[in-house]
């Protein structure tokens, strides 16, 4: 998060840029390149050790049995991450921090050093939630009051700081992007260390606050939408977004279906094999036949999905699947080759599909028929800035809706609710409640002077917009018409229904008839209030089934190596044809299936392009060869099929049983001319 004020360093109010200094204060200077980009005349002369100083007294820590010390911490590199947890920048170092603790297990300890932007940042057990939310798995520090950043003079969100093994302070780099940085930084520290004799590699754990969270059927479900009013599909669908799925139940609560199998992970095909990391924002698209497709932010994968409600398919519709680099300038183009940045929320107006784009700070529009995506709205510098489209500027846009002729945005990172001119419009950006970047608050009132605090979601209908006030915990709600700004719903962090209803940082709402739908995040539930009455109930869902663990699969690179794992030539199938899947497992002579012996076959479909209506098979019906119908897709889809078998067989006189587990994966692509049949063939 590069606000205005957090970015001014204390030395004659220079910014402070890419590889800044930590401590300016202090005189030291940054690892890696120089902020200047020339070489220096004359080399700098160098610059006293210094001794980084301890962690404050009395914190509050997580992720660990006991406080730290770096006393205690010396023998060991120690990366420390300034962070507050609403910082959509902080969250992208995340996965940079993941992957040094893997590549440096016994020699780096990570510790986030929490220091807050709003008020509602700095409570312990709010931090928490964020920490399961993010899945973070090092030591977190409660930087309450700001003392640990202002001791070493920290101005910015992000900034990582690197300490060797005897305590001294290396250097320190702000903002994303940087892990090929700090990651040369520490290979020579731990070098130097080593020749030193200063390393200490021995193991070190920390007890973790995910082994003592409680399982429910949500997870920190992040956005909800609702089409159960009038000439509505009647269904209710829920990004449970710390399950990496979506949830689709009818009005009753009720499950219909589940996309994603709860693993992490970026794979396209059928529901219960196909896989999301953190979903958040939903818009839902009618076919004229009345055919539906969900839309999907898939945050962490930096993409949109495509949810065929009627196949069961789930397809990547916008997104390479890597975080666009907000750095440099993104001007858009073919929706499958462009790099998107923490897609947050969605809103389908007519076949243009807006995005809120929380990365890079931007709305961004999709043209679905052409399938072609581009920065809408927003500079993309992060600020409050009203003014022409892409000229103005945004903090972290993370909810939308629309009165049709215009957005609303919910802009957290500024507590702020902006409007975005439709096309046919003046193309304006303006500000129509709340402040500024530290202008935040829960006050009502007239619009330029109302305050929120970090809201993610808003919907609207008749005139009336609803504000998912979320540091504050409550619904909010603001008159189009008089610019008035009030508490609808909500008196203070919670989980009570009723008349006094309580939330805890509801993340998404959705409007349908008379119905509020809130998904009320680090309560795991959805909560529906009645518009009229102002009452909340919570919505009872019913057959939900348990999600997979939230590891990502293995890689088939990996896979590839397993025993008995048989790579089939790709296969090119025809367009839109009604074929069938072959397996055809060759026994040796002398050999039959074992008729009395518990077959197992199991088929799943990664990518798209093949639709297969039985995924499992009865021992009773295992016959060879095996016959399944396939139902090929449009030209240039492509996926693997993967299948799994267990094998009995035995000779003709019973004298000789075998047992044969096989998997296969069988690449496929859709072409002209292609046959009907995938056929998979093996001898056994």
């Amino acid at each position: 998060m590069f606000s205005r004020r957090a970015l001014l360093s204390p030395l004659g109010g220079r910014w402070l840029r890419g590889l800044a200094a930590l401590a300016l204060g202090l005189g030291l200077t940054a690892f890696g390149a120089p902020l200047s980009t020339a070489a220096p005349a004359v080399p700098p002369p160098a610059q006293p050790r210094v001794m980084v100083p301890e962690f404050p007294a009395g914190a509050a820590w997580l992720n660990t049995e006991k406080p730290l010390s770096l006393r205690a911490l010396r023998g060991k590199v120690v990366l420390l991450d300034f962070w507050t947890y609403g910082c959509i920048n902080c969250m992208h170092i995340l996965p940079d921090l993941k992957r040094l603790e893997r590549k440096y297990p016994n020699e780096l300890v990570v510790i986030s050093v929490h220091t807050a932007k709003f008020v509602n940042e700095d409570e312990t057990a709010n931090i928490r939630n964020a920490v399961l939310r993010y899945n973070i798995e090092h030591p977190i520090l409660n930087d309450a009051g700001r003392r640990y950043w202002d001791t070493l003079g920290v101005r910015v969100w992000p900034t990582q700081v690197l300490i060797d093994p005897a305590g001294y302070f290396v250097g320190a780099v702000t903002g994303e992007g940087q892990y090929d940085v700090v990651d040369r930084a520490i290979a020579r520290v731990i070098q130097e260390a080593k020749v030193a004799g200063r390393l200490d590699t021995r193991p070190v754990r920390f007890a973790l606050e995910a082994a003592k969270a409680p399982e429910t059927p949500l997870w920190y479900p992040g956005k909800v939408l609702a089409d159960t009013g009038t000439g509505g599909s009647g269904k209710i669908f829920i990004a449970d977004t710390n399950h990496n799925r979506i949830v689709i139940a009818n009005a009753s609560g009720e499950v219909e279906a589940v996309a994603g199998s709860g693993a992490v992970g970026k794979v396209d095909g059928a529901f219960d094999t196909a896989q999301f990391s953190s979903p958040q924002g939903m818009a839902l698209r009618r076919a004229p036949d009345g055919a539906l497709t969900l839309l999907v932010a898939d945050t962490n994968n930096h993409s949109i999905r495509a949810l065929d409600l009627r196949r069961g398919i789930v397809s990547t519709t916008a997104g390479t699947g890597k975080q666009a680099s907000v750095v440099r300038k993104n001007l858009g183009g073919s929706a499958l080759t462009t790099s998107l940045a923490s897609p947050w929320d969605l809103l389908l107006e007519g076949d243009r599909l807006y995005i809120a784009m929380a990365g890079p700070h931007q709305i961004w529009a999709m043209d679905l028929t052409p399938g072609r995506v581009l920065p809408y709205a927003g500079s993309g510098m992060e600020a409050r800035t009203d003014g022409a489209l892409l000229t103005s500027a945004f903090a972290q846009p993370s909810g939308l809706a629309s009165d049709g002729k215009r957005l609303f945005v919910a802009d957290s990172e500024i507590s702020a609710i902006r409007t975005v001119d439709l096309p046919g419009g003046a193309g304006q950006v303006r500000t129509i409640a709340g402040g500024d970047l530290f202008d935040f608050g829960d006050v009502d009132g007239p619009g330029a002077t109302a305050r929120l605090q970090h809201p993610l979601g808003v919907a609207y209908a008749d005139g009336l917009l609803y504000i998912a006030d979320t540091y504050n915990h409550k619904i909010k709600r603001f008159n189009v018409a008089t610019g008035i700004v009030e508490t609808f719903v909500g008196g203070g962090k919670g989980e009570q229904d009723g008349a006094k209803a309580q939330f805890y940082e509801p993340g998404g709402i959705s409007l349908a008839g008379k119905k509020l739908y809130v998904a009320d995040t680090n309560n795991h539930r959805i909560r529906i209030v009645d518009v009229d009455t102002r009452a909340v109930t919570t919505l009872a869902l019913k057959n939900l089934p348990r999600p997979l663990p939230a590891e990502p699969e293995r890689a088939p690179a990996a896979e590839s190596q397993e025993k008995d794992v048989v790579r089939v030539p790709t296969t090119q199938l025809a367009a839109g044809a009604a074929g069938e899947l072959v397996l055809n497992l060759r026994l040796p002579a002398g050999y039959k299936l074992n008729a009395d012996s518990p077959h197992r076959f199991e088929v799943r479909v990664e990518g798209q392009g093949v639709t297969l209506p039985r995924t499992t098979v009865p021992a009773a019906d295992f016959k060879l060869p095996l016959r399944l119908p396939l139902t090929s897709g449009k030209i240039g889809e492509r996926g693997t099929v993967v299948l799994s078998t267990t094998v009995f067989y035995c000779s003709d006189k019973q004298t000789l049983c075998r047992l044969k587990r096989l998997r296969f994966r069988a690449p496929f692509e859709v072409a002209e001319g292609g046959a009907k049949a995938l056929t998979i063939a093996a001898d056994l």
